[in-house]
């Protein structure tokens, strides 16, 4: 991030109309700490800084704002300017601004771009949301398997600026298809007149342009490569994704499942950015479902007013018992939604983590209960001390054992139907875990304390 004083005293610059100054500051400046320093800008001043920067730079700016902060630039640009920084984005980057955008928006920014960029972008944004092939770019390096390593470090020298990196070169067959990846050290180092087939190991990494991009950021972490080729369903090399562009990845992912988990959508832009009747749209489907749940728990409640009349005691630990058993289904839902985004449990093993969490809820049940025993019987005083700490001791087992079942089977359950695990949130978790702990509670004290039977 760029520093605060860097900021403020690029916004001083602007606005005394120190150009030069101006122009030396941004100089010193890396591209992404200008980005991040146009995001405390007014607009018409964000426009200055972009126009201050060489031209070769621009571009590279322009990238690393954020997708809201980049639609308003772009707009303020003459068209010429916009063409030319349209035009002169990595191909990966530019479908990503593409792919925010409306369909009637996209299709005048498409206008903007030459040919041979609209054919290649129409070729990106026709891959599924979220996959490998919108995220890849195009521009790789590759070499036959037949050729000398002369040859070779001829052609990566004249191809150079069309990749986005060279630490690997990528060998195919005459069609296309992925042979190896192999690293440029290894060019360097071999004897001019040798094949390039000598350098092959047959040893690379893979995946599908259909896959998903969590699966690529799977398969970057567990072989901690920072280039991986990406290829059609024959395994004709498409393009590649680098290591940077999957870090971004991880961290929208991961913004996605907290915000799922809070009981929110996926807002896919910033909180600073965010509008207010944007936030409010994102917020209130899922208020509106929980009040819903909640009103549930109110009927649940008023069908034991009977047996609430009758032990008075028990309402001091409805919210106790209740709670528990939404804390208990929150921490394994966390636990569970995180584990299959990481990929470090797969739904095959949904048996084996079941046995392991009933054991592990088991314990928590026992330790919970006899704690809560211990108050039960000081609370009910001595005439019915033994049965309301049974009653509680009981119900509070139940509720945890309940809890933790609901909050890490429902993650498995959404994924075995293709729903992102994280929409089994932490709101809804912990309200329907609180519907299911009122009726345990008050169906155990009226079984216990043999009191009127629910009322319909």
């Amino acid at each position: 991030m760029a520093e605060k004083g860097e900021i403020i005293e690029l916004i001083a610059l602007l606005r005394l109309k120190r150009d030069e100054d101006v122009a030396e500051k941004l100089e010193e400046m890396a591209v992404q700490d200008i980005a991040d320093a146009m995001g405390e800008l007014e607009p018409e001043e964000r426009l200055g800084v972009l126009r201050a920067l060489p031209v070769e730079r621009q571009t590279d700016t322009f990238s690393y704002l954020t997708s809201g902060l980049q639609r308003e630039v772009i707009d303020n640009l003459e068209q010429t300017e916009a063409r030319r920084v349209l035009a002169e984005l990595v191909p990966d980057d530019r479908t990503a601004f593409l792919e925010n955008l409306e369909p009637e928006d996209l299709e005048n920014f498409l206008k903007l771009l030459r040919p041979e960029d609209l054919k290649q972008s129409l070729k990106l944004l026709g891959y599924p949301e979220e996959s490998m092939g919108r995220l890849m770019t195009p521009r790789f390096v590759a070499v036959r398997p037949s050729w000398t390593v002369a040859r070779a470090l001829d052609h990566i020298r004249h191809e150079a600026h069309r990749g986005e990196t060279i630490n690997f070169v990528f060998v195919t067959d005459e069609r296309g298809h992925l042979l190896d990846a192999v690293k440029l050290k290894d060019f360097i180092l071999a004897r001019q007149d040798a094949k390039v087939e000598s350098l092959m190991d047959e040893e690379f990494y893979s995946i599908q342009a259909a896959a998903d991009r969590e699966e690529g950021v799977q398969v970057i972490q567990r072989y901690d490569i920072n280039t991986l080729a990406v290829t059609d369903k024959n395994g004709v090399l498409l393009g590649i994704v680098t290591v940077d562009d999957i870090m971004d990845v991880a961290e929208q992912e991961t913004t996605e499942d907290f915000q799922k988990l809070g009981g929110t959508g996926t807002l896919n832009v910033s909180l600073r950015e965010a509008t207010p009747g944007f936030l409010y749209r994102k917020r209130i489907g899922w208020l509106m479902i929980l009040v819903l749940v909640n009103l549930v728990s109110g009927l649940s409640i008023a069908m034991f007013e009977g047996a609430i009349e009758a032990v008075i005691a028990l309402v001091f630990f409805l919210p106790l018992i209740i709670a528990s058993s939404g804390n208990a289904g929150s921490q394994s839902a966390t636990l569970m939604v995180r584990a299959l985004a990481t990929g470090d449990v797969e739904l095959k093993d949904w048996l084996r983590l079941w046995g392991k969490e009933f054991s592990v809820a088991l314990g928590l049940g026992v330790t919970m209960g006899l704690a809560v025993s211990l108050i039960g019987l000081w609370r009910g005083g001595p005439e019915l001390g033994m049965e309301l700490a049974m009653v509680v001791g009981f119900a509070m087992l139940a509720v945890v054992i309940m809890g933790a079942m609901l909050g890490m089977l429902l993650p498995f359950i959404l994924q075995r139907f293709n729903m992102d695990p994280a929409t089994a949130s932490t709101p809804l978790i912990t309200s329907v875990a609180d519907v299911l702990g009122i009726l345990i509670y008050f169906s155990i004290a009226s079984a216990i304390l043999t009191l009127p039977s629910p009322v319909a």
